[in-house]
């Protein structure tokens, strides 16, 4: 597996790395074992809420320099990557903040004594991520787990090796121990020997159901506890009293944030007859508007995907849902330039029979579907092997947060697109995976919940 920093705006090749050795990574395999049972000996929290803290005075302090990596990795706009440095800082000083709360004694009532249950580190956790938020994606499981008592390994996105570097020199500029954190430049092979190891507890993912299917198959061999998040097929149900001015303002940025790239983004529009015609009206002149070009430039608000293949799986996809009778409403248009550019496009007309309906499309591309009524509507909205996320838009919101409880995702969005925040749990239900990130449910998904119970004399 070859890491190197191919910038997608320009497909030039800025960094390559080599991929590391058995013999470094049961170095740090070690190394990450030793300090967890220093830190179950020793405790040490207030050592890792203050490095959490630094974590996020640095990525503040130096957001353009941890943004630019991020934009050359992966061609993430510019703007959009500082807003990732952000986000990041905010998990970490979540974490730092509420770590003696989470870790608390968690009393349970029985008449036959006492009871309480410690939240207890179980070791090093190994970490599987993507590239589409390349610092996001690891804070969300590095900053509970370390604060908690777990050193990680990590094995990133090949695509994206500068960016996992980074997050490596972050941690230990900030006074992260040696052990803590360690990125390593590894093969799928090497993934699942440190999975295998004994000294490692647990195993998360974020990635496509292929990836999520191979290491859960290698955690459950290995009786290692798993989380997975792997991808959705996100509806946005238009209904009948929604308010289309206000959507205006939402568009284009629920389906072309990250190009496309995002997860949770809204890739399936599901309106109501009522308002079907105004609303694609709507959605073609917000697509209209985007202007493809350098992601480091401010002006440009469509940034290329993140390689080469990237951009012809999606194409790809397009051609088939055409091929299959699908309607191009609007883009479809070939981008003149070397870098990985798609231009925005909206396809209406897809049946069930279409190979697309129950595929992801990764990349700026929305699919609209009309619907007789909220009923029709939630009933598409289920009809998909994902259950990520989803919004439901309309002006009663009683009734609105009614339909989105009928639909069968992870997370539910009113009147709005995908939020993430550290607060937040995060995370799907059917091919999209189990388990949860961020809040106090990510906190816990791999410690040991110890009960210590003493009976009545």
């Amino acid at each position: 597996m070859a890491y190197e920093t191919k910038y997608p705006f320009t497909n030039e090749v800025l960094k390559t790395y080599d991929n590391i050795s058995d013999q470094e990574i049961e170095k740090h395999l070690e190394n990450g074992h030793r300090l967890y049972k220093q830190w179950r000996k020793e405790g040490q929290l207030e050592d890792r809420k203050a490095v959490l803290y630094k974590v996020a005075e640095i990525l503040r302090r130096d957001i353009d320099k941890y943004a630019e990596i991020m934009t050359k990795d992966m061609g993430k706009l510019f703007e959009e990557a500082k807003g990732e440095v952000e986000l990041s800082a905010s998990i970490a000083e979540y974490y730092a903040d509420k770590a003696d709360e989470f870790l608390k004694p968690i009393p349970f009532e029985t008449d036959t004594g006492d009871a309480y249950v410690v939240r207890q580190a179980t070791g090093v956790i190994m970490a599987v991520e993507p590239w589409n938020f390349p610092y996001y994606q690891i804070m969300r499981v590095f900053a509970p787990n370390y604060v908690a008592g777990n050193p990680m390994v990590l094995k990133h996105a090949s695509i994206c090796p500068g960016s996992a570097q980074a997050f490596e020199d972050l941690v230990k500029e900030a006074g992260g121990q040696e052990g803590a954190y360690k990125n390593l430049f590894a093969d799928y092979d090497q993934v699942a020997k440190v999975i295998a190891d004994p000294r490692v507890s647990g195993v998360c993912l974020t990635g496509s159901e292929r990836g999520g299917a191979t290491i859960a198959e290698i955690a459950g061999r290995n009786l290692k506890k798993s989380t997975l998040e792997l991808g959705g097929n996100d509806a946005f149900i238009v209904l009948d009293d929604a308010n289309l001015d206000g959507l205006k303002e939402l568009l284009p940025g629920l389906r072309l944030n990250n190009a496309g790239q995002v997860c949770t983004s809204s890739k399936r529009f599901i309106v109501t007859e009522k308002n079907y015609d105004a609303f694609l009206e709507i959605l073609v002149e917000s697509f209209k508007g985007v202007k493809w070009g350098d992601p480091m430039d401010p002006e440009t608000t469509l940034a290329p995907l993140s390689s080469a293949k990237a951009k012809e799986d999606v194409l790809e996809q397009i051609q088939l849902a055409v091929d299959n009778g699908a309607k191009v409403v609007y883009g479809n248009e070939p981008i003149d330039h070397p870098g990985n550019f798609v231009m925005q496009t909206i396809l209406t007309d897809i049946t069930k029979d279409n190979p697309i309906f129950n595929q992801e499309i990764f990349g700026p591309v929305a699919i609209v579907h009309k619907v007789k009524d909220e009923d029709e509507a939630v009933e598409l909205a289920n009809d998909s092997s994902y259950g990520l996320g989803g919004s439901v838009y309309g002006e009663d919101l009683d009734h609105a947060r009614k339909i989105a409880e009928k639909v069968e995702t992870g997370m539910s969005f009113m009147n709005s697109g995908w939020t993430s925040l550290p607060e937040l749990p995060f995370g799907g239900v059917k091919n999209s995976g189990y388990g949860r990130e961020l809040s106090e449910l990510g906190f816990t998904a791999f410690l040991n919940e110890h009960l210590i119970y003493t009976p009545k004399q």
